[in-house]
């Protein structure tokens, strides 16, 4: 990705959630410069790597295959101290169509909430042997009501609406068409993208950069 789009998708990213009366904590707006003087202070954001997270998943096409995130706070599963905070939270920016490949957690529990904007939909399958899609049907908690669907289900989840998703459960999704740019909310037993990931197919998870201008906004990776 070119680093004029990413620092044009942060700024599009903060106007929208200003407009839906979302505001983010201070290290979200830090310039470069803010940055460079930061010191062990702020060892917490980088060690857990909170901040900014902007991807195509290597397709090339983010409009497509893409995803704007933004890592709220976290713990890290070794790191002493922040071993000791065992959650998460993130907000995504997704728009229509704009899918996250399949992909299942090893350790991660998730609450996925559809907190404004546009429509979720989210497409689920149990993991059967050798990480195949299995056949089988899965059961979800929504909003704490338990459900019973084919494999391959697409759940439409409206402003309001949020899914349970357990580790090994692979997951898809996407804005809805015609209901404009997604804002949701994941809240989460501890995140770890570099290693607790699994996807169903052989993607990027972090972009390669090509730096066209100067970084306006450090992503999580870079600080």
């Amino acid at each position: 990705m070119k680093r004029s789009e990413i620092n044009a998708l942060i700024d599009s990213a903060i106007a929208l959630l200003h407009e839906h009366q979302i505001r983010l904590p201070p290290f979200a707006y830090w310039s470069p410069s803010e940055w460079a003087a930061k010191g062990e202070e702020c060892d917490e954001i980088r060690q857990c790597k909170l901040g900014w997270d902007i991807t195509d998943f290597g397709s090339g096409d983010f409009d497509r295959v893409g995803l704007v995130v933004f890592t709220v706070r976290n713990g890290h599963h070794k790191v002493v101290p922040y071993n000791k905070k065992p959650y998460a939270e993130k907000i995504l920016v997704i728009r229509e169509n704009q899918h996250t490949p399949m992909h299942h957690h090893v350790l991660k529990s998730e609450d996925i909430i559809c907190k404004s904007g546009g429509n979720l939909l989210i497409r689920l399958f149990n993991r059967g042997a050798e990480g195949k899609l299995a056949d089988s049907d899965v059961e979800v908690s929504l909003d704490g009501v338990r459900h019973r669907v084919k494999a391959g289900h697409t759940f439409r989840l409206q402003p309001g609406d949020s899914i349970t998703l357990t580790p090994y459960l692979y997951h898809e999704f996407w804005a809805e068409e015609g209901t404009g740019t997604s804002i949701v909310g994941e809240v989460s037993s501890v995140n770890d993208d570099e290693t607790d990931n699994s996807f169903y197919a052989q993607i990027g998870r972090f972009p390669t950069i090509d730096e066209d201008v100067p970084v306006t906004h450090k992503l999580c990776t870079e600080y």
